[in-house]
């Protein structure tokens, strides 16, 4: 992990990632998104996720762009709502690095409460055609690099073959995906070029119904989990006009999500569906940034606009004050976004203080409560002071917003009325962050940062009186539900980061993380949030040796997770259980139970060959070495040990029963990479 070079508007809380960490780091499986989990102040919502929990903050809290497009989406099987997701949608291949920022956000990224990724594709050969192929844990990846002219085509293909792995494993649900991504250059001439961009995903699971004699929790998983398809892609243009004095950018992208899942009772598709969910989601962006090259100072400004479509059908019953009601719905809407921003920067005192300054305005015409921009005003501050050639204090206060997502802005009622219309807000957050770099030399790096979150205005279900901060790390969809926007949050902590390079041929790699994250209920009682893990502990090394040979392994130690205990009176009543087919939890008990420590080792060897033509890499990368079997939150059967419905004398209710569950198991991947 590098630290770069301090820009006056972001120097604090930035971080980037190289080629070479996303496809070499231990259980990464090339992931972007599981290689910034090892950065400070990084965790996953849940084992095997693709959520970033950034300092505390929710999975619908962080923005990404691929060459200044934003990308909403960047996980197969995402989480409609949020942002997390199964597996990575880029292809580690297309990417020169990963500039990932946790704090001091430049204006022209709006919409972000935890994090900035900005990820940068490398350019393509202008000389010959170049092929890469690649065989890892979970899928097949063709990559094609094509001169044309002057100019040069990325394209690649990627699918998975997950379904036969887990067919294999006994697994009951059976997920596969594919994707596409291509990227080409236009240079038009010296002052003019034009990038074009794209990726798409398709992804679905059914349920493994051919398991014979399927045990407790494979039948729970039957018995609950949904078939599920998914279609989402990004495509974007960026166009730049480079002048003596300034660059002029104009991008212009379009986004679309697909989703849908469905439910039978015992997975029966002649009987009427327990639930039905249907939901799509475009968004058509344009955005122009004009920044000056030659003025004596930083300056750059633009705007941004939105045009977004939304629709719903779904059909589901939900239970609310043990009352079941049929939440049946179908939606439409359309708004247009706006936004303006600046930011400016200088140096002083012969480099050694660098200030920066920016600021944003949004809004949008959901309702009068989002339409005004001056209400959405979000300024920030930057400052960074070089004491010597080794030591530098930096920090940053801002302020910035997000709007609902689409899910909350288009819910309906069983009355076909936009509930949400008239209590939604943009969500706001303060930053406060302070940290400590020392540098010696390019070997030793380390830093501390200190930062303090502070949120209002953060949407809270009226069914179940919790934040929405605390959902989003599940499959589906979150946030279509009756909301107000009344909660507030707190999120802080402390990061300690060190790296040494080189070290008698050891680059070492620690990381630690302190946070408390809380937000506020419907009573505006601070609670622990679902990603309140109180402390995370990376640690990672790695060594060459002769013959192209590279070992590296990390250790990861994480707080355990609060969750909720279940309401076993409501949960018992049959009519109710009968619905879904798992038990509800006790909201007035959200999260006042904690799991147990998490950790886990990971080692990885890679063995390169190289001849004149053609690369091959091969690896061998094991997921939890020693095996740990982590403590997870207890699951529920109405079944008796001989799989029938365990029913009261009245048949009115089920005795349920405990089922004992942990989570954790050694996992080996063997992977080839071919080069050519």
């Amino acid at each position: 992990v590098a630290v770069k070079e301090k820009s006056k508007e972001s120097p604090i809380s930035l971080r980037t990632i190289s080629l070479q960490e996303i496809e070499k780091t231990p259980g990464s499986n090339r992931d972007v998104s599981k290689a910034v989990q090892n950065l400070p102040g990084v965790a996953a919502g849940a084992v095997n996720r693709n959520d970033l929990i950034v300092r505390g903050g929710g999975p619908s809290e962080n923005v990404f762009f691929l060459d200044d497009v934003e990308i909403p989406i960047i996980n197969h099987f995402a989480t409609q709502g949020a942002s997390g997701g199964a597996v990575g949608i880029l292809n580690p291949d297309f990417v020169r690095q990963v500039d990932f920022l946790s704090g001091a956000f430049p204006s022209n990224r709006g919409g972000a409460l935890s994090s900035v990724m900005n990820i940068k594709q490398k350019e393509g050969s202008r000389d010959k055609m170049h092929f890469k192929g690649s065989i890892g844990a979970s899928d097949l990846a063709l990559t094609f690099d094509l001169p044309i002219k002057d100019n040069n085509l990325l394209f690649s293909y990627r699918r998975s073959y997950l379904q036969f792995l887990f067919t294999a494993l006994g697994l009951p649900f059976l997920p596969s995906y594919d994707d596409i991504q291509f990227r080409y250059k236009w240079n038009i001439n010296q002052k003019n070029e034009i990038l074009f961009l794209g990726l798409a995903a398709f992804d679905r699971s059914e349920l493994n119904l051919t398991i014979d004699n399927p045990d407790e929790s494979q039948q729970y998983l039957l018995n609950t989990l949904p078939d599920y398809n998914q279609l989402s892609y990004t495509v974007g243009a960026v166009y730049k006009h480079y002048n003596e004095n300034s660059i002029d950018m104009v991008v212009l992208s379009r986004n679309m999500l697909r989703n849908a899942f469905e439910k039978f009772p015992d997975n029966n598709k002649n009987l009427p569906k327990l639930f039905d969910y249907s939901s799509v989601e475009a968004e058509n962006k344009l955005r122009y940034e004009k920044r000056y090259t030659t003025l004596p100072f930083e300056l750059s400004f633009g705007a941004n606009a939105r045009y977004s479509k939304y629709t719903n059908n779904s059909n589901r019953t939900i239970n609310i004050n043990n009352v079941l009601i049929e939440d049946k719905y179908n939606s439409l809407i359309d708004l247009f976004s706006y936004g303006l921003f600046v930011q400016t920067g200088d140096a002083y005192f012969k480099e050694r203080l660098k200030l920066g300054m920016g600021a944003r305005f949004d809004g949008n015409t959901y309702s009068n409560l989002m339409s005004n921009p001056l209400v959405q005003f979000s300024p920030r501050i930057s400052a960074s002071y070089l004491f010597n050639e080794h030591i530098s204090i930096n920090a940053n206060v801002g302020h910035y917003t997000k709007e609902p997502s689409y899910t909350s802005m288009g819910y309906k009622d069983s009355n076909d009325v936009f509930v949400n219309r008239e209590t939604l807000k943009y969500i706001h957050v303060n930053h406060y962050v302070l940290g400590l770099e020392f540098n010696a030399k390019a070997k030793i790096k380390a830093s501390v940062e200190g930062f303090y979150k502070q949120y209002y205005n953060y949407p809270i279900t009226l069914n179940e009186g919790i934040s929405l901060a605390s959902k989003g790390n599940d499959f589906g969809a979150v946030g279509d539900e009756p909301l107000i926007s009344d909660g507030k949050g707190r999120a802080y902590g402390i990061e300690a980061l060190f790296t040494a390079n080189d070290i008698k041929k050891f680059n070492i790699y620690a990381v630690f993380t302190y946070f408390v994250s809380e937000f506020t209920d419907i009573k505006g009682k601070y609670v622990s949030s679902s990603w309140d893990n109180r402390f995370i502990l990376n640690l990672t090394a790695s060594r060459k040796f002769k013959y192209d040979w590279l070992v590296s392994a990390r250790w990861r130690l994480i707080g355990g997770s609060p969750y909720t205990p279940i309401d076993e009176y409501v949960s018992s009543q049959r009519q109710i259980w009968d619905v879904r087919n798992q038990p509800y939890l006790d909201y007035t008990k959200f999260n006042t139970l904690r799991l147990g420590n998490y950790h886990q080792l990971d080692i990885r060897v890679d063995k390169e060959f190289a001849w004149k033509n053609f690369d091959i890499t091969l690896y061998l990368d094991i997921q939890n070495v020693y095996n740990y079997k982590a403590e997870s939150e207890p699951i529920y059967t109405n079944l008796n040990t001989d799989g029938n419905p365990n029913l009261t004398p009245d048949n009115q209710a089920y005795i349920l029963r405990k089922i004992s569950t942990t989570t954790g198991t050694i996992l080996p991947t063997f992977g080839l990479i071919v080069y050519f």
